[in-house]
């Protein structure tokens, strides 16, 4: 029981560790040769390959199956997680150049000048907007533009659907550009504060959710009290290797839906 409780903690923790700075510092100055090849599934792989191997070691073949599975689902949770503050911080930075773009208009500003940004834009703004930039010089259309810009950065690209949207509005029916921009302004700003205070408002349920994926554990330390020695069925045989996958992919299936429903609820 103690081995199999250190496996499992030890895979929890290497899973969930984040990426060193130094690590990260490296990446950005040799990056890989084939940025979405062979090497980056290698590293997605790494951590079923980690809980694979602590599995086989405190539980066999089952013990294996169910390892990589416990990692897997962990490290998708802490990719979610991640991917979620990364969009709302690109789109609250792509809220303040409408914001400055909208100001610039309204003060006199050609389309062409207000869209190449500032040193006030963040990174990903001005890189969402420089072929719009561009097309205004040019005198292309704009819109297209936008959303070429916004298929390069998945994270804001509703968002820069909608300035499209707008923009197209105001060329074709001679509505203030300025004021249909800050209207798209408040609309992402109003949707990344609201999606925050939604997600704090469910951490209660998240940790619900975590306490009930965490039940069949207490089952086991109970039943291992008690003396049914419940860890020893699912090491011996190939009953308990059954029961022991089915268990843990039905936890995971249970984790999964939970998180399905109330990432549902955060406004995209």
């Amino acid at each position: 029981m103690v081995t199999a409780a250190a496996c499992a903690a030890l895979a929890a923790a290497l899973v969930c560790l984040p990426v060193p700075a130094g690590a990260a510092r490296l990446a950005a100055l040799w990056p890989p040769a084939h940025p979405h090849g062979h090497g980056r599934r290698s590293l997605a792989a790494a951590p079923a390959l980690l809980g694979a191997l602590l599995g086989f070691a405190a539980a066999g073949a089952g013990g294996a199956l169910a390892g990589g599975l416990v990692a897997v689902v962990l490290r998708k949770r802490r990719s979610r997680h991640r991917t979620e503050q990364q969009a709302a911080a690109a789109s609250e930075q792509l809220a303040a150049a409408v914001s400055r773009i909208a100001d610039e208009l309204r003060a006199g500003s050609h389309p062409a000048g207000a869209l190449a940004g500032s040193g006030a834009d963040g990174a990903l703004a001005r890189a969402v907007l420089a072929p719009a930039a561009v097309a205004a010089r040019l005198g292309d259309g704009i819109a297209p533009a936008l959303r070429r810009g916004g298929a390069a950065h998945p994270d804001v690209a509703a968002d820069v659907e909608r300035i499209a949207t707008v923009w197209t509005l105001a060329e074709r029916h001679g509505i203030p550009l300025a004021d249909l921009l800050t209207r798209a302004h408040e609309d992402i700003r109003w949707r990344v504060r609201f999606g925050a205070t939604v997600r704090a408002q469910l951490a209660g349920p998240r940790a619900t959710a975590g306490v009930l994926t965490a039940l069949p554990l207490f089952g086991i330390a109970l039943g291992q009290l008690i003396g049914a020695d419940p860890i020893g069925v699912l090491r011996g045989g190939l009953p308990g290797q059954v029961l022991l996958v089915l268990g843990v992919a039905f936890v995971a299936a249970g984790s999964a839906w939970s998180e399905r429903i109330l990432s549902a609820a955060v406004p995209r």
